[in-house]
């Protein structure tokens, strides 16, 4: 038997980011995994970020996680997205070396204190019933009492009836402050019988949980690229009452690079200045030669090849049993449910530096591997391929997450937190963040300080965080930029200044680094303050200036900041007037124009976000029971029921819960208060 404090089950991008988090606070931990070789493992994409998520990326890193730094260091090309449009939707995405990328974290996780790596498949959960405590002292408190009561009567049934009734009874006072009876989790178990243990345990098993790979009829039961699955754990989740759900994702093929024909295809490049991903990256330490990326096509050859075959498709066989991503369909899914697209992209990616592979992005497939040759060899540039790694379907268990509270801490398990896929996600940057806040939280709830919970109007991971345990979520949960209300504000080049504070009151960031945060805030105030109040007249140099640059001339005197609002001007082209302009930094004059530019829809969301603040702060009791409010509807109390929700704000967010059902929870409120 080991003792240590913390247990964190799956070493993928989650389990990373919550081992991590927890040993950086001092706390013993553990990370299991089924084997080394998978830490942080790319068992799909090849690349981190992208729309919404490359905002993911940038709030892990302002609040000291890791994937932005690793990125930094194993990137092959880089992008920043949608730089046509608005600032809220810009976003970065890089493509990894996918080898280099899971090194570079074990070696972070190898050389971090307070950390052990053990490769070991977990196979039971320890736990107590909290009730337990209660009941012992109950007993030891009533039975005194009772023995004497019933000593007259002779009979040890009496006096046993009585002393449970008692203990009953009081018990469940308790269990009505508590709101209901609740579990503590003790430690865990692994395969060769070794008990760890642990005052926390955080499950972030990915897609390895009774996981089984399908391609065609083909069906292998492992994890991704062929691993060792988990197939121990889920007996015991289910015998501690946690409600499982079966879901699925897929992955494409990937090509032998030397088959493929590149003048078939439109060359993809990376940006010429690249932007890092982490606010304490030296941007120039990032600049450097990158890798091309193609894109090609799918055609109706393509399609008919997938109509044909659908009958030999596990999906369409009934033999999948999971719900797949409705956002990364399958080219099954794409050609059935688009028929109306006679082309769909095909993107080639290279897999790394050191190896010929390349990944066909937008092309997953449970196809058998005759039919996916056949597919393939369609595509323009693909007419000689040859297949290194079929494509398959994986499908896994996972949790449906409404069983999680906003720390990722189950509500009725003291002590047991969940991240990343397992909580019904997507995507290795949405499982980043998860893991991110279960590990803090599963280190602040041993600390006794307060948990880390990011709102709505705060963060991308606090929307993610919010939808995945307030919403039925029936599919695998994916983050864009049209799920967040206040996106304006949200942007991933804000990130620093929305969260690096909390990252710093948690422990994560340090003190070199909030005070240069709170230097950039200063920096930005002061130019802000300085452009709002320097302002030129209409004199010919000013105008000839403004002529130049296709923009109206002025009638009276107007400041630099109003000149930085024309659509045709920026920061940088009013530096030709602006005689008294000091040096700033890149990431200082990029808030600084923003700010300017957009302020007027600023305001107006930050005035949305304070009446959305108010909702929130206005909580629920723990022990609400909805049953008592009879004006509320039959459909509304059950949900409240079941989602138990922290405040009005998230209430109104549950799917069948009418603006109706809120103002006759508020009006209850206030009576229950008074």
């Amino acid at each position: 038997m080991e003792k240590v404090d913390v247990c964190v089950v799956g070493a993928g991008h989650a389990g990373c980011e919550a081992a991590l988090a927890c040993a950086r606070l001092g706390l013993e931990t553990v990370i299991f995994t089924v084997s080394v070789d998978s830490i942080a493992l790319m068992p799909c994409n090849p690349n981190i970020g992208g729309s919404s998520k490359g905002h993911l990326v940038r709030e892990l890193d302002a609040l000291g996680g890791e994937m932005g730094k690793n990125i930094d260091k194993t990137f092959i090309q880089s992008k920043m997205l949608n730089v046509s449009k608005g600032p809220a939707v810009h976003s970065l995405r890089a493509q990894a070396d996918k080898a280099d990328y899971s090194r570079a974290m074990r070696k972070v996780l190898e050389g971090q204190e307070h950390l052990t790596i053990k490769q070991a498949e977990v196979c039971e959960l320890l736990w107590e019933e909290t009730g337990e405590e209660n009941r012992t002292v109950l007993e030891e408190g009533i039975s005194g009492t009772e023995v004497s009561k019933a000593g007259t009567s002779g009979t040890e049934t009496l006096k046993a009836e009585k002393t449970e009734n008692a203990v009953q009874s009081a018990e469940n006072e308790i269990i009505k402050k508590d709101g209901c009876r609740k579990k503590k989790i003790t430690g865990v178990k692994t395969f060769t019988g070794t008990v760890y243990e642990c005052k926390a345990v955080v499950l972030c098993t990915g897609t390895y949980l009774g996981a089984r790979c399908l391609c065609g009829e083909a069906i292998t039961y492992t994890g991704p690229n062929g691993l060792q699955a988990a197939t121990h754990l889920t007996q015991s989740l289910k015998e501690m009452g946690i409600e499982l759900r079966r879901f699925k994702t897929g992955t494409p093929a990937r090509m032998d690079g030397r088959t493929i024909d590149y003048k078939k295809m439109e060359e993809q490049f990376g940006d010429k200045r690249v932007v890092p991903f982490s606010f304490s990256t030296d941007p120039d330490s990032v600049q450097k030669e990158q890798v091309s990326c193609w894109l090609t096509y799918t055609n109706e050859a393509t399609h008919e090849i997938i109509r044909n075959n659908l009958d030999r498709s596990p999906i369409y066989a009934g033999i999948i049993e999971g719900t797949g991503p409705r956002y990364c369909p399958s080219i099954e899914d794409k050609v059935v449910k688009f028929a109306d697209k006679d082309r769909h992209q095909v993107f080639i990616e290279p897999e790394g530096l050191h190896t010929n592979e390349m990944y066909v992005g937008g092309m997953s497939s449970s196809l058998p591997e005759d039919v996916q040759l056949a597919m393939y060899r369609t595509v323009p540039g693909l007419e000689h391929c040859r297949i290194v790694r079929n494509a398959y379907a994986i499908e896994y268990d996972c949790i449906n997450a409404r069983q999680l509270n906003s720390t990722l801490e189950f509500k009725d398990i003291r002590g047991l937190f969940s991240g990343g896929q397992f909580n019904g996600s997507s995507g290795y940057e949405e499982a980043a963040c998860q893991g991110l806040v279960a590990g803090v939280n599963a280190a602040m709830s041993i600390l006794g300080r307060k948990p880390l919970v990011i709102g709505r109007s705060e963060g991308y991971i606090g929307v993610l965080i919010d939808d995945l345990v307030t919403k039925d979520n029936r599919e695998p949960y994916r983050m864009m930029t049209s799920r967040a209300e206040y996106r304006l504000l949200l942007r991933q080049d804000n990130a620093d200044l929305r969260l690096r504070r909390k990252g710093y009151e948690a422990g994560l960031i340090s003190e070199e680094e909030y005070q240069e945060l709170l230097e950039k805030e200063k920096l930005i105030q002061e130019e802000m303050i300085r452009l709002k109040n320097t302002f030129v007249g209409a004199k010919s140099e000013i105008q000839a200036f403004l002529e130049a640059h296709n923009s109206s001339l002025l009638k009276t005197a107007a400041s630099l900041a109003e000149l930085i609002c024309r659509p045709e001007l920026s920061y940088e082209i009013i530096g030709e007037i602006d005689k008294d302009r000091n040096y700033l930094p890149a990431s200082v004059t990029e808030q600084v124009e923003i700010e300017i530019k957009y302020e007027g829809y600023i305001e107006r969301q930050k005035r949305q976000v304070e009446q959305h603040q108010k909702m929130e702060r206005k909580l629920i009791p723990e022990d609400m029971d909805y049953d008592q409010i009879p004006s509320l509807r039959l459909e509304a109390r059950q949900k409240l029921n079941t989602y138990r929700p922290v405040s009005i704000g998230q209430a109104s967010r549950i799917s069948g819960v009418s603006p109706a059902d809120i103002s006759v929870l508020l009006v209850y409120l206030e009576h229950y208060r008074n």
